[in-house]
């Protein structure tokens, strides 16, 4: 094996994520699978792809300064973490304005990394969501603070340019055959990034977005939903839902097990979007031709939900006794609505 060269810094770590072959995951599927880690990106997620798309040029062209510039942005944690980790890295300090369902872990992660952590505590009165609250917070920041800098995720286009890269890494190794890609959606940046990859590259891909019931990200109504880090309940700038070339929904209950699933056939832990990722593939995975070849790309690690997704208590509170709905044979085990 021919070894890793030395980097310069924690920040060089981000790419070039393993790509792995799921053998285990359904038996008896006539396709191959294989996963895109990105939870092995330094700060845990593909967001660190996203954050330093955003920043990197500002920072390197002085435009964000030590000590007089202030970075502000929503997120509910992954994007968080990528960017609490490169001001960091340069001195530079961050506020993240969050809300109540951003996990305890993530917020000990940000303080960790010495981010000022701005909680709004009560929901958009017309919507009943917190995210535009939270971004209406956001611009009170900006426009009190000099210096003040919103990457803004939701808009901004160094987002999915970010992930022409990662569908660049996912073609290279595959030598471009890729006929499925799986991606959760939420900001719609690396669905983004992947499809402009694609077109550019005319690849035969089949692009299927992952959203989650009770998002209205493909139109859907809005709902009730309890894991983070895919859907939204209001459709974000750069997001266009004709991207994908098709659209599977998933609940709550069918991230914990795929989830589960993963954990206990891949020995893989894996975040919530992964698991909802993973059980499209199943709800999808009638009609996948034989022999094609299927990637998905898994946001981020399952250490950020042990205390919901792997918790047995936290999952029974919500859905009741499901253990069996990963423990029996795959051809029993779908579940939710596609």
């Amino acid at each position: 094996m021919t070894p890793r060269p030395v980097l310069d810094g924690i920040l060089d770590a981000i790419g070039d994520t393993h790509l792995v072959e799921l053998g285990g995951l359904l038996p008896r599927f006539p396709s191959r699978v294989l996963a895109k880690l990105e939870g092995f990106n330094p700060g845990g997620s593909v967001k660190d792809r996203s954050a330093l798309s955003m920043l990197l040029g500002r920072i390197r062209g002085g435009e964000l300064i030590p000590g007089r510039s202030t970075v502000v942005e929503s997120s509910s944690g992954n994007l968080a973490i990528g960017i609490a980790q490169i001001c960091r890295y340069y001195g530079i300090d961050f506020i993240c304005v969050v809300d109540p369902k951003t996990t305890r872990q993530n917020l000990a992660i940000l303080r960790a990394y010495q981010v000022t952590v701005d909680m709004v505590t009560e929901p958009d009165l017309d919507t009943g969501a917190y995210l535009p609250a939270r971004l209406a917070r956001v611009r009170e920041l900006v426009a009190a603070l000099p210096g003040a800098y919103w990457p803004n995720q939701y808009a901004n286009p160094l987002n999915p340019r970010a992930h022409t890269r990662t569908m660049r890494e996912i073609a290279e190794a595959l030598d471009d055959k890729v006929d499925y890609l799986f991606c959760a959606t939420g900001t719609g940046g690396t669905m983004t990034g992947c499809a402009e990859y694609i077109r550019e590259r005319g690849l035969s891909t089949t692009l299927v977005g992952v959203d989650a019931l009770g998002s209205v990200l493909f139109g859907g109504p809005p709902g009730p939903r309890l894991l983070p880090g895919h859907g939204a309940a209001v459709r974000p700038a750069l997001f266009d839902p004709a991207l994908a070339d098709e659209v599977v929904l998933v609940s709550d209950l069918d991230c914990v097990v795929g989830c589960r699933t993963l954990t206990q056939r891949e020995a893989i832990l894996a975040g919530g979007s992964s698991g909802a990722v993973t059980a499209a593939l199943r709800k999808f995975a009638d009609r996948i031709p034989a022999g094609s070849t299927c990637v998905l790309v898994f946001p981020d690690r399952g250490d950020r939900y042990l205390d919901t997704i792997y918790d047995d208590e936290w999952v029974r509170r919500q859905f009741g006794e499901v253990s069996h709905l990963w423990k029996e044979p795959e051809h029993t085990m779908a579940v939710g609505t596609c």
